[in-house]
């Protein structure tokens, strides 16, 4: 959610003083300065190794991926590119320094270990690093830098280089500008949410309704789907940390997402509902049957399936279970005896498992299922005009029944049925 971070960052700075502001600049040399002293541990392993300083195969892979890191706050390819080009020019230098240095003396004293203490590190340190280029996206004065920088053996002119190319650093207007910019939109996605997002594990490969119209999205913009494996109790936080352009993966849309992102309009209006082995399904048909001591009630964690249970039950034995592509499993094993999820979800374990059965006819609540955006007007504009065409031109509808499921609203069935199951649940609970 670079736009976000980098606006509340700076108008934090902002509101603080014009001297906070001139903090910021500090801050980030003294973090390429942490980077650039650790190039006397880095010279000392290649010393005692015999390796040469250069190493273009590993250059190259690591500037492709700062790249890509640099896109999680906005910054421009060309921009993060010369930046990390820059930056691995003066580590270059500061170990031909310490070579030289070592040629004529005694040699190095003994190094850490490259690949297991110090490279780990470097790649924090370039995270930090781009995070905090992406708060201050204009370098500070030199004066700053110069009482920032104090790793020996860097030329006047490599200074300069860094220097510059730090003040040089340009970010995307907004998100969607980017995504056409760079060719490539960033999807994340669970897989494990069928019929909405599934990762099949022999090939790594997506598929699902969601991935479908990710795909049709991309047509739609005229880039690369390049789709980022999430976790739903970590789907908020890859939001924040820019990992992915959009969610979708059967998005539930909820006031606490909301808070931290944007969410699409919704495509599919559905509602939580139990699924049970058929037979015991009769014994778990309304909310207050299945909240009783001795009832087991698996769920997946993270996700607004939890967030139910944990709202609504209190008798019932709620056991957590990590993997939500095994789960049904565990009810068919009897290692459960039921679990509340969404009907579209529901519908589908029944037909792939005849041992499973819905113990509702309707669902317990209301729910819609949207896109997860970061906070980007632009960009959220434009998601919901490709989705409204898609709803109305009945791709949308024709992309769900490719996956056995309905498209349609299932809102009076909640009206009809789960409200009373719903009622009842509360009456218990008023008299315990």
């Amino acid at each position: 959610m670079w736009a976000f971070r980098r606006a509340c960052a700076l108008l934090l700075l902002a509101s603080a003083s014009a001297n906070a502001v001139d903090a910021a600049g500090p801050g980030l040399y003294q973090l390429l300065n942490d980077r650039l002293a650790l190039m006397e541990q880095v010279a000392a392993h290649k010393w005692r190794h015999d390796l040469p300083i250069e190493d273009r195969a590993r250059e190259a892979q690591v500037v492709a991926g700062s790249v890509d890191k640099a896109l999680r706050v906005g910054m421009m390819p060309d921009s993060a590119a010369a930046f990390f080009r820059t930056q691995i020019a003066a580590a270059k230098e500061v170990q031909a320094y310490w070579f030289a240095r070592w040629h004529e003396g005694r040699g190095p004293p003994q190094a850490p270990d490259l690949v297991s203490v110090i490279r780990p590190q470097l790649l924090a340190l370039g995270e930090q690093i781009i995070d905090a280029a992406a708060v201050r996206e204009q370098a500070g004065s030199r004066a700053e830098f110069d009482a920032a920088i104090r790793v020996p053996g860097l030329t006047e002119a490599t200074r300069d280089a860094l220097y510059q190319v730090l003040a040089g650093l340009k970010f995307f207007p907004h998100r969607l500008q980017q995504i056409l910019a760079s060719g490539r939109l960033r999807i994340g996605t669970t897989g494990d949410y069928p019929p909405f997002s599934d990762l099949a594990p022999q090939t790594g490969a997506f598929t699902g309704i969601d991935i479908d119209l990710a795909r049709d999205l991309a047509r739609a913009l005229g880039v690369e789907a390049s789709f980022v494996q999430t976790s739903w109790p970590t789907l908020m936080d890859d939001l924040s940390a820019g990992a992915f352009d959009i969610a979708m993966s059967g998005v539930s849309r909820t006031l606490f997402r909301q808070r931290a992102g944007f969410l699409s309009p919704p495509y599919y209006v559905g509602g939580k509902t139990p699924v049970a082995r058929c037979d015991r399904a009769d014994a778990f048909d309304s909310l207050k049957r299945i909240d009783r001591a001795g009832v087991r009630l698996i769920v997946n964690p993270g996700g607004t399936n939890e967030a139910f249970v944990r709202q609504h039950i209190r008798r019932a034995e709620v056991v957590v279970y990590p993997d939500n592509r095994t789960i049904f499993e565990q009810i068919i094993e009897d290692k459960a005896d039921l679990m509340i999820t969404d009907r579209v979800e529901v519908e589908l374990q029944v037909a792939r498992h005849p041992e499973l059965c819905a113990t509702m006819a309707g669902t317990l609540n209301y729910q819609e299922k949207a896109f997860l955006l970061p906070q980007d007007p632009v960009w959220s504009e434009f998601v919901a005009a490709w989705l409204s065409l898609r709803l109305a031109d009945g791709t949308v509808a024709a992309i769900f029944r490719r996956h056995g499921a309905q498209p349609g609203s299932i809102a009076s069935d909640f009206q009809q049925a789960g409200s009373d199951s719903f009622s009842d649940n509360r009456q218990s609970r008023a008299n315990p």
